[in-house]
């Protein structure tokens, strides 16, 4: 059973000028594609969407489309989310036709886990996640909800490369390169204040020249 069922409606309309319009009626325009079937348009209600679109998974998990007047269901991953960049909410959703047996190319989140207390973040290091996602090729039923890296032994210095992450099978990371994934960084130092250093180097010259002259 999926885990995320969406209903939607087919629409006619498309373009900027009938998209605005769909948004401000509550509704978010979307398309289905791919498997060497037509295209279709369709709309989704905008407050049932939103709630999967917080759940992480929804991007990594195939999903059930259930197209009002329409025989059947379709099964789908999300290929593209476009987001308004003023109100961070979403305006259209591109969906793409798999179905379990499929090999597919994902995304799939990077969990940077038990670093608080490591021995580097001890010392006031700073443990830098270079890439908050990876790129796997799986298939549809198979793919990772999310990669959980134990950073709980890491100190200053310490990097974690693509080939340390442990993945399941029939899952690839692919890559050519072992690229850094993680990284615990010594602590930044501060700068003084321009004036600071100003004061102290005047203050130290009047020192010398009040010595010079006794």
């Amino acid at each position: 059973m999926n885990e995320f069922t969406i209903e939607a409606e087919s629409r006619e309309k498309t373009g900027k000028g009938a998209s605005r319009r769909m948004r401000r009626q509550g509704l978010i325009p979307a398309i289905l594609y791919g498997a060497g079937k037509p295209d279709v348009a369709m709309t989704l209600n905008k407050l049932a969407i939103n709630k999967m679109l917080d759940n992480e998974r929804f991007y990594t998990s195939l999903l059930e489309l259930q197209i009002k007047g329409q025989r059947g269901k379709h099964t789908a991953l999300v290929k593209a989310v476009q987001w308004d960049p003023m109100t961070d909410t979403a305006m259209h959703i591109d969906f793409h036709r798999a179905s379990s047996s499929d090999t597919v190319h994902v995304e799939v989140p990077v969990h940077a886990l038990n670093y608080e207390k490591c021995p580097g973040c001890v010392k006031g290091g700073n443990l830098d996640v270079i890439r908050h996602t990876l790129e796997v090729v799986c298939r549809a039923d198979h793919i990772p909800d999310s990669f959980e890296i134990d950073c709980s032994g890491m100190d200053i210095g310490d990097v974690i490369h693509v080939d340390d992450i442990p993945v399941g099978e029939g899952v690839e990371i692919p890559h050519e390169v072992n690229f850094t994934v993680i990284t615990l960084v010594a602590p930044t130092v501060a700068e003084e204040e321009p004036e600071a250093e100003a004061e102290e180097a005047a203050e130290a010259e009047a020192e010398a020249e009040a010595e010079s002259t006794e």
